[in-house]
Parts: structure tokens; C-alpha cells; sequence
């Protein structure tokens, strides 16, 4: 049996723009829907090898309109520009929680290098 971080509580934010996790080592942590979003753990995004992942602009308003179980071992997060296909296992949903400055730093910085933004493109 493992002895990873196991989630007590999960809970969306009343707007919709972030999930706060508890889990029983005592640590919490609030993710955003767009670091949820532009991380998400399907192959759309990550590919199917590390040189096919995806940088995903656009997507400071995105919001989270569903949570659903997997199994025991995971959630599925439902996103207003209809993503749907990411597994999130609770070891991924600890690391966000644990790591997420860093990990939202590297991927402004990888914004930058592309020349992308986390606004949404408008349309002319």
C-alpha cells in the first residue's frame, strides 16, 4: 500500500476559478482552473512525448464546470472551453499544489518565449 498523500477534502471555488484540496498529511493548497487547464495531464496537451506537450495560451478565464471521480485514485475536470480529457491523479494534484509558483513561473516564461499570452485572443 502506498503511503502518498491522500485528499480529505476537495471543494471548488464558489466562482469556479480555482479547487482547494486538503489532504491527510495536513497540506492544503488552492489551484487555479488555468494552471489545472493549460497542465492538464491528456495527451491533447502533454502528447504522447515530451517534445509533442503543448504550450496552451488564452486561458486566464477559464473556468472549472465540473468534477467528477475516477475510480478512487483521480478526478476528471471539466473546463468551460470544453476540455474535458485529463486524468488527475491525487501524486499530480499534491505536486500542483506543492509546486505550483514554480510551475506556473516556468509556463509564463515559456509564454513569453512563443510569444503567447494568457489573455484570450480577441476577435477582430
Amino acid at each position: 500500500m502506498s503511503n502518498a498523500p491522500w485528499p480529505t477534502e476537495l471543494r471548488l471555488s464558489a466562482d469556479k476559478r480555482a479547487l482547494h484540496l486538503t489532504f491527510d498529511d495536513g497540506f492544503s493548497a488552492e489551484i487555479s482552473a488555468e494552471m489545472l487547464r493549460v497542465m492538464s495531464p491528456s495527451a491533447e496537451v502533454q502528447g504522447h512525448s515530451p517534445d509533442q506537450r503543448k504550450t496552451i495560451p488564452g486561458k486566464r478565464e477559464v473556468m472549472i464546470i465540473g468534477v467528477e471521480p475516477v475510480g478512487n485514485y483521480a478526478i476528471r475536470i471539466r473546463f468551460d472551453d470544453m476540455h474535458d480529457s485529463g486524468i488527475y491523479g491525487w501524486p499530480l494534484l499534491y505536486k500542483f499544489g506543492k509546486e505550483r509558483e514554480a510551475l506556473f513561473a516556468a509556463y509564463e516564461t515559456e509564454l513569453v518565449e512563443k510569444g503567447m499570452s494568457r489573455e484570450r485572443a480577441r476577435r477582430t
